[in-house]
């Protein structure tokens, strides 16, 4: 990857990590739930809010705080989440949000960025019984409730 392609990603991630897209809380959402990183003190609430049809994700929101990659990452799936249903959030594969971040990242910044994702989809889990995240195995770190 060049120098000059390299920085462009990571400019974008500094606005996402600067100015979120879908930060704050729902009231009353139809599902939440919380995820934290021991590892770097990363923590991030998931808010969701579902159309009419109780499928499609209207709104979603999150609150928390962390580094940089892990909150850019929450804000960009933000993005990604909204006119999709439950299931096709909670199948989706951590490699389609990873080619939105477009930087490489070592395993423990890779725990980072997926947080967000895994705390989505154990909410939606929670609260539609979608399938919960495929190999948490190696993110037994990650504290989700």
């Amino acid at each position: 990857m060049s120098g000059a392609f390299d920085q462009m990603y990571r400019e974008v991630i500094l606005d996402h990590y600067k100015n979120p897209r879908g930060h704050g809380t729902i009231e009353d959402p139809d599902a939440e739930a919380d995820g934290q990183n021991p590892l770097c003190g990363d923590e991030v609430s998931i808010y969701v809010a579902f159309a009419d049809d109780g499928e499609t994700i209207a709104e979603v929101k999150f609150s928390g705080r962390g580094c940089a990659i892990s909150q850019a990452a929450t804000s960009m799936l933000m993005e990604m989440s909204v006119g999709r249903t439950a299931t096709e959030v909670a199948t989706m594969e951590k490699e389609e949000l990873l080619e939105e971040i477009a930087i490489p990242l070592t395993p423990v910044r890779l725990k980072c960025a997926m947080l967000g994702l895994t705390t989505l989809k154990v909410a939606l889990h929670k609260a539609k019984g979608t399938p919960l995240p495929e190999g948490l195995a190696g993110f037994d770190e990650l504290e989700l409730t």
